[in-house]
């Protein structure tokens, strides 16, 4: 959606890289999630995209979201953590407190779903014991200003838009806690989940760290693009970096020691050629 991090994201790499690449251009448009990017992919409407790389992960061993593998997206890079964030109503501080409640999982079939229903489990739950609505990061942070729901999950690298307006719509909510427990428990049964604390400030009106757990975002291209494409635009965001930190601050984040990281799925030859070029393969 056009509320989350990777739409923005996506639109400084296409404003900064466009002028520089020779094999091709990127070209930005707004999807439904992640497992939706896969299928994209694999029906030839997008040559890259970037998803969470769990979601990516089930993709290739056709498990949990995917009857069946799809293997078309191969990576290109790790790119940053995105948070599994939980914004509610004022009054609700923990994730106990969503029994029963109207609860947005994001969109239907989306990471964010699986990531949500996995937090519930941990604490006990599963969809059975809330009222499950499905949407967009944007329309359920509306939702939840007029009363519509109670709380909602978000999956995307912090601060993020949706819950940046809405921290500074008035409204009376808050971005609920996990505790320290039941992320140890998280970890352990889905090695993806990584601890991922947000200091106090990351949102108007939070004035407390927030305890979280988060997945990273994965680059992928398609096993049609060619090796040059690929490696030309593998190079050219690395070259570019700086430029590319200065209007999104999650590429400040992003080094090729860690971009290469990537024990789940195949690399792009593209990508495999300017990381060994690099040294870091």
């Amino acid at each position: 959606g056009t509320s989350g991090t990777y739409y923005a994201y996506g639109g400084v790499m296409q404003t900064t890289l466009n002028p520089l690449l020779t094999t091709g251009q990127l070209n930005v448009t707004s999807t439904g999630a992640s497992s939706a990017n896969i299928l994209e992919v694999a029906d030839g409407n997008a040559q890259m995209s970037i998803l969470q790389s769990d979601v990516l992960s089930y993709a290739h061993s056709g498990t949990d979201l995917f009857t069946e593998a799809e293997t078309s997206s191969q990576w290109v890079a790790g790119l940053y953590n995105e948070t599994v964030q939980i914004t509610a109503k004022g009054g609700i501080t923990s994730v106990d407190q969503l029994k029963g409640k109207a609860v947005c999982v994001g969109d239907q079939g989306s990471g964010t779903e699986f990531n949500a229903y996995q937090v519930l489990e941990a604490y006990g739950m599963t969809a059975d014991d809330i009222k499950v609505v499905h949407a967009n990061f944007g329309e359920a942070s509306e939702m939840l200003k007029n009363g519509q729901i109670d709380a909602a999950f978000t999956v995307a690298g912090a601060p993020t838009t949706a819950i940046t307006e809405l921290a500074t719509s008035g409204m009376d909510f808050s971005l609920v806690s996990l505790d320290q427990e039941h992320v140890d428990a998280l970890h352990e049964k889905y090695p993806f989940l990584v601890q991922e604390n947000l200091p106090a400030g990351t949102y108007e009106g939070v004035d407390t760290e927030t305890i979280c757990v988060a997945v990273e975002a994965a680059l992928v291209a398609s096993t049609d693009m060619s090796e040059d494409a690929v490696y030309e635009l593998t190079k050219t965001m690395f070259e570019n970096l700086e430029e590319l930190g200065t209007s999104h601050a999650k590429f400040q984040l992003v080094s090729a020691e860690k971009a290469a990281e990537n024990g789940s799925v195949p690399m792009h030859p593209g990508a495999e050629k300017f990381y060994t070029e690099k040294g870091v393969l």
